[in-house]
């Protein structure tokens, strides 16, 4: 009998599917800048994809359910989109399944001068609504680093970072925080500045807690500290904002390495990337009233990390944080399942990667209790897009 169960464990090990599994992604060699949303029932991926013999680039996405990519369709394709390793387009599906998709769009001469543009797709992203203007201040400066997410009763909140009261032209003044929300006639309303100096250049995260949109960034001191600072809504209204953890990073230039969040019910995970005093440190933290309070930060690198972080919570109690690590050949993404105890556990290496910027940034979601990656492989000669499957 004992000879007979250890032949059937051995036999189920050879047989079960291997943690990590590589799943082809739709896109075309070229494409770049993956994003990622998990709907009720499938995994939507988009990317911007390079428009053989043009000078045009195309937002394009597709819809993986039961083992089965949708055939790409396009959002928009244009020849003056704003290209961006870390500043990329997005596509998510409300509470209605109306699809929301927003890009970059060049607005003016200087090299950050550029808009956020929304479309809206009220038939499964097989027609889209004429582009709407998301910041509509006028100034020919940098509008970026957008992050949607679906409210409760359809429409979404949209959080990005805004330069109108910096100078046109030249990298002075402060960079800002703005929330609103767009509803699927594309009305934007609750249009808001919720912190007048932030860090220039670093990805914005929000998360729906509660209903309500609890939103991350990184701060920028007087005295040049950028550590990261929370923000959320209350029946009361906005909250002023207050770091999430005082790490002491002061660094006289934007790292372009910013915080993301996830949500369920009153459960927030937030990950981050920090090189405070000189030492690259990545953690998450829970909260667990809505993002009123976190708990103490946990690392979740193995030495030496790189950051480029992305956070997606397996359930009420558990997060699975996706990562960048220095290796000695380059870098790897890797993967942690982190649960809200601190217990947290070993990494799994996800892919090869590269610590050059063209690598971009990951981006992860769940779907059931499957974890997928997109990511970007830049080689010598081309880029291309790849999806990751991981079973903790």
């Amino acid at each position: 009998m004992v000879v007979l169960t250890i032949l059937l464990f051995t036999a189920a090990l050879l047989c079960a599917e291997p943690l990590v599994s590589d799943i082809p992604a739709p896109a075309a060699i070229g494409a770049a800048e993956p994003f990622l949303f998990a709907t009720h029932d499938a995994l939507l991926m988009s990317w911007l994809e390079p428009m053989p013999n043009t000078k045009e680039t195309a937002l394009r996405f597709a819809t993986y359910r039961a083992g089965q990519w949708s055939a790409p369709r396009t959002v928009v394709q244009r020849g003056d989109f704003f290209v961006n390793w870390a500043d990329f387009p997005s596509i998510v599906e409300d509470a209605n399944g109306v699809l929301f998709a927003h890009w970059l769009q060049k607005s003016g001469n200087s090299v950050y001068a550029y808009d956020v543009w929304l479309a809206i797709s009220k038939d499964g992203g097989r027609t889209w609504s004429a582009p709407l203007l998301l910041n509509r201040d006028g100034k020919k400066g940098e509008h970026g680093f957008v992050t949607l997410a679906p409210l409760p009763n359809g429409g979404v909140g949209a959080t990005w970072l805004d330069g109108r009261n910096m100078v046109e032209g030249k990298e002075e003044g402060d960079m800002t925080i703005r929330y609103a929300t767009i509803d699927a006639a594309g009305v934007i309303r609750s249009d808001v500045q919720l912190d007048d100096r932030t860090c220039e250049c670093c990805t914005t995260g929000m998360a729906m807690s509660s209903g309500r949109p609890v939103i991350v960034y990184r701060d920028r001191s007087p005295d040049e500290v950028r550590d990261i600072a929370v923000v959320r809504q209350t029946e009361a209204g906005w909250s002023k904002p207050r770091l999430l953890h005082a790490d002491g990073w002061k660094i006289a230039g934007c790292p372009v390495n910013g915080p993301q969040a996830d949500a369920r019910g009153k459960g927030v995970a937030v990950a981050w990337f920090t090189a405070a005093s000189e030492h690259g440190r990545a953690y998450v933290a829970f909260s667990d009233d809505a993002g009123a309070t976190f708990g103490s930060p946990i690392t979740i690198d193995d030495g030496k990390p790189i950051g480029r972080m992305d956070v997606a919570m397996l359930d009420a109690e558990t997060a699975v944080v996706i990562w960048s690590e220095q290796t000695s050949s380059g870098a790897e993404l890797r993967a942690r399942r982190v649960p809200r105890n601190g217990q947290a556990g070993p990494s799994v290496k996800v892919a090869d990667s590269s610590a050059a910027r063209a690598a971009g940034f990951a981006r992860a979601a769940v779907v059931g209790q499957n974890v997928y990656v997109a990511w970007t492989e830049q080689s010598a000669v081309t880029k291309r897009v790849h999806v990751t499957r991981v079973r903790f």
